[in-house]
């Protein structure tokens, strides 16, 4: 695959092989991809992280965080917010209790059941994540512009597959 690869060539002139420089020649095609895959991930996220902390001085975590929320007006059960993020429930009351104390986010108890907590943004953190998502957003669509719509959205449809195919998996795992 490397030497059918420009890409990897050019890389590693560049010394930005990151994952990929774990992957030999003889390593299977799902492993170079899986390395590849990761050390795109790791780039973006790492520019994404530079520039909140840069522009809004906000971690990614609590942008994540208030992206959930925006979602849902209404707010969400904390144990909800902990499984969308896919984090812990110490974790969610960490930020929660940051937020909060920043006028971004409330915490009322659920009318339905008194062990718990809903959480929504305010207005203020409403108007603070508009700002933000729209930087955001505009980040994201400079870090892809070297693929064109046909290519990244082929890639999403390709990698909802490989999802689906993920989350199956699990289910059987867990019926086993």
């Amino acid at each position: 695959m490397k030497q059918n690869d420009p890409s990897h060539a050019l890389l590693a002139d560049a010394q930005e092989l990151g994952h990929e420089a774990r992957a030999g020649h003889e390593d299977h095609a799902a492993l170079k991809l899986w390395l590849r895959m990761l050390a795109s991930t790791t780039h973006i996220e790492a520019e994404i992280r530079r520039r909140l902390r840069e522009r809004f001085d906000i971690s990614l975590a609590r942008f994540d965080y208030m992206a959930q929320l925006y979602r849902y007006r209404d707010g969400l059960k904390m144990r909800d917010l902990s499984r969308y993020l896919m984090v812990t429930g110490g974790n969610v009351t960490g930020l929660t209790d940051d937020l909060a104390q920043d006028g971004l986010v409330v915490r009322e108890s659920s009318p339905n059941d008194r062990r718990a907590w809903i959480v929504r943004l305010t207005p203020k953190g409403r108007r603070q994540f508009e700002t933000m998502a729209q930087e955001h957003e505009d980040w994201i669509l400079e870090l892809f512009a070297g693929l064109d719509a046909k290519t990244v959205q082929q890639l999403y449809q390709q990698l909802g597959q490989l999802r689906v195919h993920l989350v199956r998996n699990e289910q059987g795992a867990e019926e086993a």
